[in-house]
């Protein structure tokens, strides 16, 4: 039996004396109300009403009951408006600052389409886990290695020139005592400045012989960027990036690199029912989506120019 909506027929029909107005006040019809009455009467063992052709009257044993059921119901709707202003409260999710204007607003308004209202708050890798860890935040797109990720983005290198070939390798870099200028360094941006993406790259700046120098931890993306187009230096990038600063983007020769995404809850929450119905729109905001459709045209294109 729907205890509440027994116990709301009832309050609104001795409010009104008679089922046919009751029902119409609680917005049932008079027979499910006069069903709901007749459930709960048969559950007390006690009639509630003394019913007429015209009129509902209460006996003693409902006029007894009538306060209780009055609190029961309104506790019950004191509980539906809680649940509906919680839906409403904002979502407060950390998100990397790799996405795009336009890609963060396609995500709060798909969000919104499905009744959750996104507050984002656009941070470094190592912020997103402080903002997670101190519960300023309901959740976080961490950071996180390519065997424990749920969206990931493959990672190359860009250059403001054509570099002419279908995967870049950083020995190419190498530079001899006697070569004439600077040498050419690679930029990592905060986002990718985190030990699975900067440590392999390390360990191969390394093993090829590059100068420390040419492996540069940027501290932005905007200086990054600014270095690479204006000199012959490359960028860290995702080909969405690369295309978004009109430089040329290739994947990586001796080493496959990706960036990892994983959401995160703060203290007990469970953030699998956002990623139930929002994980394409995260996938599309960080650039996955995209990333995987776009890697076969980008390899024709590859291949085309080719060395």
């Amino acid at each position: 039996m729907d205890l509440v909506g027994a116990c709301r027929a009832f309050v609104s029909v001795s409010e009104y004396g008679s089922f046919t107005d009751g029902a119409a006040a609680a917005r049932m019809s008079q027979s499910v109300a006069s069903r709901r009455v007749a459930a709960l009467e048969e559950r007390f063992g006690e009639p509630l009403f003394e019913r007429t052709s015209r009129r509902a009257v209460l006996t003693p044993f409902g006029r007894d009951m009538l306060p209780t059921a009055r609190q029961l119901v309104q506790a019950a709707d004191v509980l539906l408006d809680e649940a509906e202003a919680v839906k409403r409260k904002p979502w407060r999710l950390a998100v990397p600052g790799i996405c795009s204007t336009v890609g963060l607003a396609r995500l709060v308004a798909e969000a919104r389409g499905h009744g959750v209202t996104l507050d984002l708050r656009v941070a470094a890798p190592t912020q997103r886990r402080e903002l997670l860890h101190a519960q300023q935040v309901r959740a976080a797109l961490l950071a996180v290695p390519a065997d424990e990720a749920t969206w990931s983005v493959p990672l190359g290198l860009a250059g403001a020139k054509d570099l002419g070939v279908r995967r870049f390798y950083l020995e190419t870099l190498r530079v001899g005592r006697a070569s004439p200028g600077p040498a050419r360094r690679v930029w990592i941006q905060p986002e990718d400045d985190v030990p699975h993406i900067r440590d392999p790259l390390t360990r191969l700046r390394d093993a090829l012989g590059l100068r420390p120098a040419q492996l540069v931890a940027a501290a932005d993306l905007t200086s990054a960027a600014a270095e690479v187009l204006c000199s012959g230096d490359l960028l860290l990038c995702s080909l969405a990036q690369a295309e978004e600063l009109a430089l040329t983007w290739r994947p990586l020769g001796e080493v496959t690199l990706g960036r990892g995404f994983a959401l995160a809850a703060a203290a007990d929450g469970n953030p699998q029912h956002i990623e139930a119905r929002l994980g394409d729109a995260i996938a599309r905001c960080l650039g996955a989506g995209a990333q995987g459709l776009g890697g076969g045209a980008q390899a024709g294109t590859l291949a085309g120019s080719a060395q």
